[in-house]
């Protein structure tokens, strides 16, 4: 029997990189995508092209051969980065998505799983720190976070017209917050978990750190590993329609640092910056469909996933940034408690 062959659009980045490697260890024939190259370390997959998926011809040979195609591309980072740049990230995120889709369906792809985002819910139910958690069915009637938010919402739709008119297998993955080591932690992209590690490793025990916003928005964030798994376990699942994939472990921003900063072993004082973007006041994961669909759900609680990705960040923070071929330890997957 010869193994199957997948792709991974966006193998360079955050969760396409560890994607890739939970894909080779399964047996996977492994095509990954991207405009660069994994940033720490060298890809595991079978091969690695560099593409421009804006480009129509550079999608279909991307997709050229392959069965599966796990479309994590797009222009992301923190909410620094997707507040300030409305125009490019919905332009290079739409020519992306809706290329590689076009593509995959013309290249009698047997599935498409495209990754979405819990900004695609409506801003203002998320208006309070002590927010109801976001069903799928929430997403409409629609007012998703600009921009970034509102390609993703579009193409989930482009996505169910795919099935719908032609049959075409997709699925639809709606991220909250992945966090993890090899994260993008430095250069404005990155996200609240890694900002907060990195200038905590910076920082001296008893100094003052710099917090966005206020300090009461809440998130629920995701451990990589649990990502990945995720990711995987809705590819293989029967399920068409939008899910969550995020943990409903609600925490506030201050409550962050300070988790960070017990793991560091240090003494942190905050000051807070409400001049700085920081997103809806409050946003968390209503898993019951996942369940459903799954019977299953992300199992690391954000302590433990906090432990490997300081420890990560330190040490490069420490090097300089120049430790590129950091190991990582996994954890162990534990029951919610």
């Amino acid at each position: 029997m010869s193994q199957k062959s997948v792709l991974v659009t966006g193998a360079g980045g955050f969760i396409g990189f560890h994607l890739v490697n939970y894909l080779k260890d399964r047996g996977y024939k492994v095509r990954a995508v991207d405009i660069k190259d994994p940033e720490y370390q060298v890809s595991s997959a079978d091969e690695f092209r560099i593409l421009d998926l804006r480009e129509i011809e550079d999608c279909r040979e991307a997709v050229h051969g392959v069965s599966e195609v796990y479309n994590l591309a797009a222009d992301m980072g923190g909410i620094g980065y997707i507040s300030g740049a409305h125009a490019s990230i919905t332009y290079n995120n739409t020519m992306i998505s809706a290329q590689m889709l076009k593509a995959a369906h013309d290249a009698k792809v047997e599935r498409f799983l495209f990754s979405s985002s819990a900004c695609v819910y409506p801003q203002h139910l998320q208006d309070v720190p002590s927010v109801v958690p976001l069903k799928e069915e929430d997403a409409f009637p629609a007012d998703p976070e600009p921009g970034y938010g509102l390609e993703k919402l579009y193409t989930e739709k482009l996505c169910q017209y795919f099935t719908e008119d032609y049959g075409f297998q997709t699925r639809l993955v709606r991220f909250h917050n992945v966090y993890g080591p090899l994260g993008t932690y430095d250069g404005g992209k990155e996200k609240a978990p890694a900002a907060i590690c990195r200038k905590i490793a910076q920082a001296n025990s008893g100094d003052t750190i710099e917090v966005w916003g206020d300090g009461k928005q809440t998130r629920s964030f995701m451990y990589i590993d649990d990502c990945v798994e995720g990711i995987y376990r809705i590819m293989r699942s029967d399920y068409s329609g939008p899910l969550n994939l995020g943990t409903d472990e609600l925490v506030d921003v201050s409550g962050l640092v300070d988790i960070i900063a017990e793991i560091a072993g240090k003494t942190i004082l905050k000051r807070f910056n409400t001049n700085r973007p920081q997103g809806v006041r409050g946003r968390n994961s209503d898993n019951t469909r996942l369940l459903d669909v799954l019977g299953w759900e992300p199992l690391i609680h954000l302590r433990q996933g906090l432990i490997p990705t300081y420890a990560w960040i330190e040490g490069q923070v420490k090097a300089g940034g120049a430790d590129r071929q950091a190991l990582i330890e996994p954890i162990p997957r534990v029951a919610a408690q």
